[in-house]
């Protein structure tokens, strides 16, 4: 990773130059103030995708909805998204969202069995039923029959769309920052 001078600027570090609040077009500072908006900060993939506007504005918007904007709990989501930065090995979207789910309820020891690719110990049939799912999407790249049925019946339609949504996402997330090798400043 090579920093450059702005480094102290950004919330994150890359191999790409990423724009500074000066360097950044009309554009691309509506989609950073948008992102500041519903965030708070510019934390994970946003600065890199900002350098292909295009892409960066939907990809902020889904992220919204993905992370604010389901059914699920924030602790719900933040299981799935920790089981997403664990497959993929993703440093940046671990120290981002590790403390995020230590903050929603899961316990260190969940979230450490989740990173070390264990069964976490989660105390809810809800909470397994989302592990699994998410451990079986992101290993197998499908759901087996009995599985999709438990999923189901436990949580239904809208809530498997959805968590199918955050995994996928996140996914997007994780290769953004491992391509890039982006990490918090």
């Amino acid at each position: 990773m090579t920093p450059h001078s702005t480094d102290r600027e950004l919330p994150m570090r890359s191999r790409l130059h990423l724009p500074t609040l000066l360097e950044m077009s009309l554009e691309q500072a509506a989609i950073h103030a948008k992102v500041l908006a519903t965030r708070g900060n510019a934390h994970g993939p946003f600065l890199a995708w900002l350098l292909a506007p295009k892409l960066a504005e939907p990809a902020q918007e889904l992220g919204a909805v993905c992370r604010f904007g389901t059914s699920l709990s924030l602790q719900e989501s933040e299981l799935l998204i920790l089981h997403v930065a664990a497959h993929y090995d993703c440093p940046a979207e671990q120290e981002i969202h590790e403390p995020v789910a230590s903050r929603a309820g899961l316990s260190d020891e969940i979230i450490i069995a989740i990173r070390t690719d264990e069964v976490p110990p989660l105390a809810t049939a809800r909470l397994r039923i989302l592990a699994e799912f998410a451990r079986q999407l992101v290993t197998k790249k499908k759901v087996p029959d009995d599985l999709y049925k438990r999923a189901l019946h436990l949580l239904g339609e809208t809530a498997l769309v959805e968590a199918v949504g955050v995994i996928g996402y996140y996914a997007l997330v994780a290769y953004t920052l491992n391509a890039f090798e982006m990490r918090k400043a």
